[in-house]
This record gives structure tokens, C-alpha cells and sequence, in this order.
């Protein structure tokens, strides 16, 4: 087993309420007579994990789930309120623009101050010197004051520090999403490099593609707690279509079926892969089998319409389709309804999160009177864009 770098065990952090007047004293002196405050605000709860030398650990959550206070209590600059945090090995951290530099300072001299901070001896820095001004390339302007810098070139300075350095274990927030194209390509051509070569790294980004380039393990955050950990394409899947999800619902509800006060046809049930409506979600890897299976009622004995469509979360359609389409008529059952069966055999939805509608129509086929709605998920470890995967090959 690989060396363990960074070990969490139940962390949480917590603040006091300082919003009213007097709370401030008040959470200071609960502080200087116990050690701790009552009734703070709890940011960060139950945190546990590890980070082995060579592994790749992703970080992520929306606004405000905690994922800048954690790396902060990872690496010292906060202390966490409880638990537990042990750390091995060299470790160096690009967290907010500019921490570590004094503004007022030129870039070459920050540059040695930041080398000094990483273990880097003052030969050392001039001996790579060469090497990190051509990996930072920001010309002449080494020797102008930090204060003058844009933030593209403070990160350029301090990731060009990091590059030379190696540490066992780098950390990263948010940072290669500042600079320029060419920089960000050159910092993730050089991050897989430095894991290929048995580097660490543990990144906190927005950006779920990098995550799962980069990151082979992931943790959820959301308000603070663990909400899902593993994988980093389950992770990431799941939190991709959480977060459809929640955007669909800001803007349309979250009403489940929809039905016309005054319908005569309805859909009675409807199934995906076995689970319907009030049961847990079906969750299927790229390639599976769907079925859809559902059951409509007619109140005068014709047979209906049913019309099956696939939407992603946020209301993109994907795919619809009815029996009436395709010529093929609804037989009624023993017990009186009118049973359809649907199956996709390979399914090519590529991850992410899905609702599968089914409407009853009139046997006409002319008005919708009933929805029910069933939503699914869809994993799968690749990194193509869109909603299907088209059959394709690439030729030279």
C-alpha cells in the first residue's frame, strides 16, 4: 500500500454568530473561558478521507457547500473545531490569487519567498531559476511590484514556483480556471505529467470535466457534510444531475404529474426498469438496457394513445415517440387497462440525469389528458459531450 499523505478524520469547523451586537463578545469570551462557543454556525461536518502518494482526489459542491474553508483546514491556514488531521510529506498549495505575495514586493522577490516557503534553499531557486521564469514567461515583468500583476500573472508565478518544486502533494482550488487558454493547457499538460511521474494531487474545481481528467477518486460536498464519495465519474455524474435537477426545478416546479381536471384517459402506472414514481431511481451505465413499461385506462373501452418521451432534467428533449406512430394498437388486459412495453436495448443517453414522460391520449390521437413522469440516471466513465452517443470511428 502507498504512503498516506493526508488523513481526515471527522472534521468540523464552526463559527460564531457575530451578526447581532454583543454575539462577537459574547462567542469570544465562550472561547477564552471553554475553548468552544455555543450555537455557532456549522460549515463543515463529519469530513473523513485519505490521500495516498500517487492517488488524485477531487473536491466538489456548490457556492458555499465548503470546499475553500476544508482546504484551508487541510492545509493549516484554518483549525478545524473537531477531528482529526494528519499530514506526511512535502505538500505545496495554489489556493486564492495572490496568497503568499506581497504586493508591494517585485515578482522575483515574492518568487524567492514563495520557493523559501516550499523547502527551496536560496542556491536552489537561482539554480532553477531559469526554469521556472521560462515556465511563468512573464517577461519583464519578473521585476515590476506583485501590486501591478493581473491575476493571470500571479497565478502564472505561483504555479511556475510549484512546477520546479514537485512536492509530494499538490493542492489546487479553482486556479486553473484563471490566465489564458494556452497557460491553463500548459499547467494541465504539466498536472498529468507530474501524476504520471507518482505525483498527488487533491483539486477543488467547478469545472466536472477537469475533475474527472485529472482525478480518478471525488467527494461531494453539499452544506457542508459528505454527501457522496467514490468514483470520480460517479461522483461527478451524480452531482451533475442533482444539479440539473435543482435548476429544473427553480424554474418549473416540482410537480410530478401534471393531469387535466376533467380527463378521461389516464396513465394508470408507469415503470422504468421496475421502478416507478414513489420508488428509488433507477440508475443505468452507459449502453444498458431501458424499459418502460406503463399501463393506461380508458374510461368507454377504446384503446388510447400513449405517447413516451425522454427529457433531460433541466426540460432539454431527447427522444418521444407513440404507438400510434408506429401503427401498433393497445390491446386491453383482464383487469380492464390498456399495458404498454417499451425497451430500448442499448441505451445511447450519455451520464447524466433523465425523466422518462408517458401521456395518455385520445385514441385520435389529438389531446394529451394525462402525464406521470419517472426519473432516471445515467453513469458511465467517459467524457464526451452532449446528450447521446452517435456511433462513430476515427480515421487517419
Amino acid at each position: 500500500m502507498s504512503r498516506l499523505l493526508l488523513s481526515l478524520e471527522n472534521i468540523g469547523k464552526v463559527y460564531p454568530r457575530t451578526v447581532r451586537p454583543g454575539q462577537r463578545f459574547s462567542g469570544f469570551w465562550q472561547v477564552l473561558r471553554r475553548g468552544e462557543f455555543e450555537n455557532g454556525i456549522c460549515v463543515l461536518d463529519g469530513i473523513d478521507f485519505e490521500v495516498r502518494a500517487g492517488e488524485s482526489f477531487g473536491i466538489i459542491g456548490a457556492n458555499g457547500a465548503g470546499k475553500s474553508t476544508l482546504l484551508k483546514i487541510i492545509t493549516g491556514v484554518l483549525a478545524p473545531s473537531h477531528g482529526a488531521i494528519k499530514r506526511q510529506g512535502t505538500s505545496a498549495a495554489l489556493l486564492e490569487l495572490g496568497a503568499g505575495f506581497d504586493p508591494e514586493y517585485t515578482g522575483l522577490e515574492n518568487l524567492h519567498m514563495n520557493a523559501a516557503f516550499l523547502g527551496l534553499g536560496r542556491s536552489e531557486v537561482e539554480e532553477k531559476l531559469d526554469d521556472i521564469l521560462a515556465f511563468a514567461d512573464i517577461g519583464e515583468a519578473i521585476h515590476e511590484p506583485v501590486k501591478h500583476y493581473s491575476s493571470g500573472m500571479v497565478v502564472r508565478l505561483g504555479f511556475a514556483v510549484v512546477a520546479v518544486v514537485r512536492p509530494d502533494l499538490l493542492i489546487t482550488d479553482e486556479v486553473l480556471a484563471v490566465g489564458d487558454e494556452s497557460f491553463q493547457k500548459k499547467c494541465i499538460r504539466w498536472i498529468e505529467r507530474y501524476l504520471a511521474d507518482g505525483g498527488t494531487l487533491l483539486m477543488v474545481s467547478h469545472s466536472m470535466y477537469q475533475v474527472q481528467k485529472l482525478c480518478r477518486q471525488a467527494l461531494w460536498l453539499d452544506a457542508g457534510r459528505a454527501r457522496l464519495q467514490g468514483d470520480v465519474f460517479d461522483v461527478t455524474q451524480t452531482y451533475l444531475a442533482w444539479h440539473e435537477r435543482r435548476s429544473a426545478r427553480q424554474v418549473e416546479g416540482e410537480a410530478q404529474r401534471r393531469t387535466d381536471s376533467g380527463s378521461l384517459y389516464t396513465v394508470e402506472d408507469l415503470q422504468v426498469n421496475g421502478a416507478g414514481p414513489d420508488q428509488a431511481e433507477t440508475v443505468l451505465q452507459l449502453g444498458d438496457r431501458l424499459v418502460v413499461e406503463t399501463r393506461l385506462r380508458s374510461p368507454d373501452g377504446r384503446s388510447p394513445v400513449v405517447s413516451v418521451g425522454i427529457v433531460r432534467v433541466d426540460g432539454t428533449p431527447v427522444y418521444g415517440l407513440s404507438n400510434e406512430q408506429e401503427e401498433i394498437a393497445l390491446a386491453v388486459d383482464n383487469d380492464g387497462f390498456f399495458p404498454a412495453r417499451l425497451v430500448f436495448d442499448r441505451l445511447a443517453l450519455l451520464p447524466g440525469g433523465y425523466i422518462v414522460r408517458a401521456h395518455a391520449l385520445d385514441p385520435e390521437g389529438l389531446r394529451v389528458h394525462d402525464t406521470l413522469e419517472v426519473p432516471f440516471t445515467v453513469r458511465g466513465r467517459t467524457r464526451e459531450a452532449g446528450l447521446v452517443r452517435l456511433e462513430h470511428r476515427w480515421e487517419q
